[in-house]
């Protein structure tokens, strides 16, 4: 399975486990609020809203695109820290943590 396959099948694990813990919104955040520069949109968005408004769609555009995918990155940290006091979240923390991996150079 290419990296491609995986990361796509990952991206559907982490919509599902979002939608299981009912974090999956209905209505979209503003566009000034999708905006924002900082990392992760710490300044305006939630964890979960920053993965299904951000990271999802940015990601899934890359791969119907056949663009070059980011790689050497390790997001897992930052879902660890955000939910360390949900344990709800964890299914959605272990697919992070997928990601990271499938995500790193050889």
């Amino acid at each position: 399975m290419t990296q491609s396959e995986q990361l796509l099948l990952l991206l559907d694990e982490l919509q599902q486990e979002l939608e299981k813990n009912q974090l999956w919104q209905t209505n979209m955040p503003s566009e000034q609020v999708l905006q924002s520069e900082q990392p992760f949109a710490l300044d305006t968005l939630d964890p979960e809203q920053w993965l299904q408004w951000i990271f999802i769609p940015k990601i899934r555009v890359m791969l119907e695109q056949g663009g070059e995918l980011p790689s050497g990155f390790s997001m897992a940290p930052y879902f660890e820290q955000a939910w360390q006091e949900a344990p709800q979240c964890q299914g959605v923390i272990k697919v992070t943590q997928k990601i990271d991996k499938v995500c790193q150079p050889c």
